[in-house]
């Protein structure tokens, strides 16, 4: 279906799935023909509140029902979203308000203890306190070529960077990322993955609205809460990263999963038994792993039918309208219509990462098998050198994994007087095993130049909101 723009897809969901559950978020439970109403309400709100076409607003909040009528009813004014990451602390969500230019900012009071102070001149409103169900009914024209949101970086290495997306790109990305993870009406689809984030807005929201699923928001990722609402509510969707099912596999058989259909993790080197176990101990009929970044949503995606190996250490094939290239560093390139249209105010740092043949530069390093699968080996800025040798901290990691102690690996390259740099783990341990042991264990599996040196036992590593060891902190 062409819809042009999110806010007409979203609308149009009342006529398509009528009194089918659309989200469901503790006691609140509400059919698509009421979001729908929610949403225009909502969008009178904005508009009430001065939002006109292209104005910016942010929301800093948890997943919750409040953020998606915000979301979609912020659109439906024709005003522009700008997600902020709800790891932030309030100087860093300061920022990125300051920098996005937000007219208004939504956020949970509360929220983690945090309060929030925007810029003068910017109001803040509780998403809890009614402003959603103040307006009139609304809708304000905007077209497919219009700039529908503006996602910060996660911002691992260096300051986040506002990336600008059109509604058409998102629709149709999204639309066929529907058919990839057989998403279908009906499923009821947990989301763990935080909505300020393309994947829980726009894998998870915006997905279920084309499909008809059922939302389940999750503010804060709990397991054993993860485990009761999927047991309860027949969860059929249940994407996250790798040590979600980790999770799930070690809770046994504390509760019933047997609706679990289709799981989604992301681009992190998952050891292949991790895979087959999904599969074998788990109710899963149908896994999908895929490679994406803000600036380009979802690139590359593995297909039903491919097998556990693939899944486990590939990324997938390019989705369509969307190539693949590596460049002569190793560097995965992405060109396509789902590349965005820049960063927010930065046009050095634009033409710095889109080259003038359109080809996004990722910072990303992988290879292409001849099959067009796509492998990611790690990041260009984490790579070091040892001794002349270039080290690869996704394939290091990859190796630690292996081993029957390591619960979680994350491997940087530290000085060292003799090679110039030499690799240091990182390791959250599931059974007992000394460095000493494990170094051994490590050059017995790989080059010398690739086993780590040194490794330090930590408790858990330092993950962003989206799950990526925040490696800064460990240097």
């Amino acid at each position: 279906m062409n819809w042009e723009t999110i806010p007409r897809m979203v609308l149009s969901a009342a006529d398509r799935f009528g009194d089918a559950e659309a989200v469901v978020d503790g006691e609140l439970r509400l059919t698509f023909t009421e979001l729908v109403d929610r949403v225009r309400t909502a969008a009178g709100a904005f508009a009430a509140a001065g939002i006109g076409k292209g104005d910016r607003v942010a929301i800093w909040a948890p997943n919750s029902a409040e953020w998606i009528v915000a979301a979609f009813g912020l659109l439906t004014a024709g005003g522009v979203l700008v997600p902020v990451n709800t790891r932030f602390k309030a100087a860093e969500a300061h920022d990125i308000v300051h920098r996005s230019g937000a007219k208004l900012v939504l956020v949970e009071a509360g929220f983690l203890g945090l309060d929030f102070e925007a810029p003068p001149g910017v109001p803040v409103i509780d998403l809890k306190s009614g402003f959603l169900a103040s307006g009139s009914p609304f809708e304000r024209t905007v077209s497919g070529d219009d700039v529908s949101d503006i996602t910060f970086t996660s911002g691992t290495t260096g300051r986040p960077k506002g990336v600008l997306m059109t509604h058409a790109q998102t629709l149709r990305l999204y639309g066929e990322w529907c058919d990839l993870a057989t998403l279908r009406e009906g499923d009821r689809y947990l989301i763990v993955n935080p909505f300020f984030h393309i994947f829980g807005y726009k894998a998870g929201c915006i997905a279920s609205l084309i499909r008809g699923a059922t939302i389940l928001p999750v503010p804060v990722f709990d397991v054993d809460r993860v485990l009761e609402l999927v047991a309860r509510e027949k969860v059929t969707v249940l994407p996250g990263p790798p040590t979600l099912y980790h999770s799930l596999l070690a809770a046994g058989d504390r509760h019933d999963l047997s609706s679990l259909r289709v799981a989604v993790t992301g681009a992190a080197d998952i050891p292949v038994e991790l895979i087959r176990r999904i599969v074998s101990d788990l109710p899963f009929r149908h896994i999908m792993t895929g490679y994406g970044l803000t600036e380009a949503g979802t690139a590359t995606s593995s297909r039903p039918g491919d097998s556990f190996e693939d899944i486990a250490t590939t990324v997938g094939t390019p989705c369509e309208g969307v190539e693949v290239s590596i460049a002569a560093d190793g560097e995965v390139l992405i060109r396509g219509y789902s590349v965005m249209r820049g960063y927010l105010d930065d046009p050095a740092a634009t033409a710095e990462t889109i080259d003038a043949d359109g080809w996004l530069h990722t910072g990303d390093l992988g290879t292409l098998d001849d099959r067009g699968h796509l492998r990611i080996v790690g990041r260009k800025k984490d790579m070091f050198i040892v001794g002349g040798f270039n080290a690869y901290p996704a394939e290091i990691e990859g190796f630690l994994l292996e081993h029957p102690a390591v619960a979680q690996a994350a491997v940087i390259g530290v000085p060292d007087e003799r090679l110039g740099q030499v690799g240091k783990a990182f390791v959250v341990r599931s059974a007992p095993v000394s460095a000493a042991d494990l170094i051994a264990w490590s050059r017995e599996r790989m080059a010398g130049f690739k086993a780590p040196r040194s490794v330090e036992f930590l408790e858990e590593l330092p993950l962003n909101a989206t799950g990526k060891v925040m490696k800064d902190q460990l240097r």
